[in-house]
């Protein structure tokens, strides 16, 4: 996937951290289920909730000052559900060094304001 515009970027905080330091995993999957919901937004869903996230293995890890990107791409569209990657970059606070940190895909459905499935516009 060619990076160019993320769904977010955050700076990690001290308030992040695990006892070794680093940030919490559980944060960035955090992270990756919101700008998974944002680029499922940008295909046309107007609310969705977040039905499956696929295995997520950490390549490196993400301190505090790092600034981390998640970028998306719809991996499938079908009537009321969508498939968006998620793939995370963290730029070290410190070196300036770019790095991949994980990927995802994570599953949505379209939800209307009752909780139904509703078609996914456009």
């Amino acid at each position: 996937m060619k990076h160019t515009d993320p769904a977010i970027r955050v700076m990690m905080m001290p308030r992040d951290t695990n006892v070794h330091n680093t940030i919490f995993g559980g944060v960035i999957l955090s992270h990756i289920d919101q700008a998974g919901a944002i680029g499922a937004r940008r295909e046309g869903c107007r609310r969705v909730v977040t039905v499956a996230m696929d295995k997520i293995e950490f390549h490196k890890p993400v301190h505090v000052g790092d600034v981390v990107s998640y970028f998306t791409e719809i991996v499938k569209k079908g009537r009321t559900s969508i498939t968006v990657r998620v793939c995370v970059e963290s730029d070290r606070f410190d070196t300036h060094e770019n790095v991949s940190v994980t990927s995802a895909n994570v599953t949505y459905v379209n939800i209307n304001k009752d909780g139904k499935p509703e078609p996914i516009e456009g």
